[in-house]
This record gives structure tokens, C-alpha cells and sequence, in this order.
């Protein structure tokens, strides 16, 4: 009789550290659902941050030294040329 009063404690014991995994479970679900969103968010930040830099860089450039003119005139080049290449590509196809 006092195994299965000790049994049965035990399964309760078991089950409610089962219902207690399944809440932690659930909680760290919603936790990891929240961390992604964020790092989405701080990706897209990133990203932003990164073109205006990006853009910033070229503006200096094109007030700073000679040096810094010529790479940003051989970086308008090679998109004039991109662009180029890109109409003659859609005249080809029409």
C-alpha cells in the first residue's frame, strides 16, 4: 500500500513538472517569436544605416580631395555604364 501512495506521488510530481515544462515551453516560444522580430527589425536598421553611410561617403567624397573625386567619378562611371547596359538589353528584347 505504501509503494503505490509513493507511485502516485510520484506521478503527480511528474505531471506537474510536465505542465510546468509546457507553460516554460510556451513562454519561450513567445520570447524566441518577440527576439526575432527584433532582429528583423535591427537587420533593417542595419541595412538603413549602412546605405546612408553609404551615401554620406559619396557626398564627402565629392567635397573632399582630388583622390576622392576620381573614385566617385569612376563609381558614376561604372553605374552609367550599368545602366547602359541594362537599355540595351530591353531594346534587344522589344
Amino acid at each position: 500500500m505504501k509503494n503505490l501512495e509513493l507511485l502516485e506521488e510520484r506521478i503527480v510530481q511528474l505531471l506537474n513538472k510536465l505542465k510546468e515544462n509546457h507553460l516554460l515551453i510556451s513562454q519561450l516560444s513567445e520570447e524566441k517569436q518577440g527576439l526575432e522580430k527584433q532582429n528583423l527589425d535591427f537587420k533593417d536598421k542595419v541595412s538603413h544605416l549602412k546605405s546612408e553611410n553609404e551615401s554620406l561617403k559619396v557626398a564627402n567624397s565629392l567635397l573632399g580631395s582630388e583622390e576622392s573625386r576620381a573614385v566617385t567619378k569612376r563609381k558614376i562611371n561604372s553605374l552609367i555604364k550599368e545602366v547602359d547596359f541594362c537599355i540595351h538589353q530591353l531594346t534587344e528584347i522589344n
